[in-house]
């Protein structure tokens, strides 16, 4: 099934930015409608390359693939998993026991220009072994970072608010990168899938499109939906900041990630979304026009 066939239409960020004034009011009409439905968008002409996206993935495989003992010198208790490595099982869904079937990395803000947030926030780790991943990981971020900017300023025109309303709470935001592996199933899995169903806590979540299928979306009929994204496409979703914000306007869906078929087991699969938070003083009351 298709990102269309489910109501997920794809969008043109290029419209939004560059655009006429008549397919920027498109766009946000595209945008509104699909947040206020399933939660979902497919974004086309995004600011991150496909010459990033392809150097990512390659070296995100490569970190994965180090030792065992290598990785976990990057898993930092006292950071409880903000920054760098968590190994495989440790997290888990709200409301599950189980672990999910994954590891993955955590890249944090660069605050650059002096702004005092940056006491905020633990430093970001570096990996000795692959000094590629740590580039291409922290220039992934400001571009899925600069991209998130655009798709909020939608949002706001959708909201009747200011266009750049959210510009100043996102500046130096707490947002995370998280390249996930997860890895061959080696076993008969018990009660856990790759990553439980959940919400995403954050303002909005932008997915560079995962190596295998495997994500669903529940929609409104209760029904678990497969996402396949399309290729040159990012997949940008609604968090339940920003379904508090808009007192359920706009909807944070309820997402998971399957195990394959017997057949593909052996498989990986690698998945690379940004979170996009805010900075901490960001108030979360509803909106005025959404009460």
């Amino acid at each position: 099934m298709s990102l269309h066939e489910m109501g997920i239409p794809s969008v043109d960020l290029n419209d939004f930015i560059h655009g006429n004034a008549e397919q920027k009011k498109n766009f946000v009409a595209a945008l509104g409608h699909a947040y206020e439905g399933i939660g979902f968008v497919a974004v086309k002409n995004h600011l991150i390359a496909e010459a990033t996206v392809e150097r990512l993935y390659k070296e995100v495989k490569a970190f994965f693939d180090l030792p065992e003992d290598t990785k976990k010198k990057y898993e930092i208790v006292e950071l409880a998993g903000q920054r760098g490595y968590t190994s495989f099982g440790r997290e888990h869904a709200k409301g599950s026991n189980a672990g999910d079937l994954k590891e993955f990395w955590h890249f944090g803000q660069e605050v650059t220009d002096g702004d005092p947030i940056k006491a905020e926030y633990p430093a970001n780790i570096f990996t000795d072994e692959l000094t590629g991943f740590n580039e291409v990981g922290i220039q992934a971020y400001r571009d899925l970072e600069s991209t998130g900017r655009y798709m909020l300023r939608a949002i706001a025109i959708h909201l009747g608010l200011d266009e750049f309303y959210f510009d100043d709470k996102i500046k130096n935001g707490n947002s995370i990168l998280r390249p996930i592996h997860y890895p061959p199933i080696t076993a008969e899995p018990k009660s856990a899938v790759r990553a439980g169903q959940h919400e995403d806590i954050n303002i909005i979540t932008l997915l560079i499109g995962a190596s295998a299928d495997g994500l669903e979306v529940l929609n409104k009929k209760n029904e678990w939906v497969a996402v396949t994204a399309l290729p040159d496409h990012i997949v940008v979703n609604v968090g339940d900041m920003l379904q508090r914000l808009t007192n359920g306007k706009l909807k944070s869906t309820t997402h998971r990630v399957v195990n394959p078929s017997r057949e593909k087991w052996g498989s990986s699969r690698f998945s690379i979304p940004f979170f996009l938070h805010p900075r901490s003083e960001m108030r979360l009351d509803c909106l005025a026009s959404c009460v």
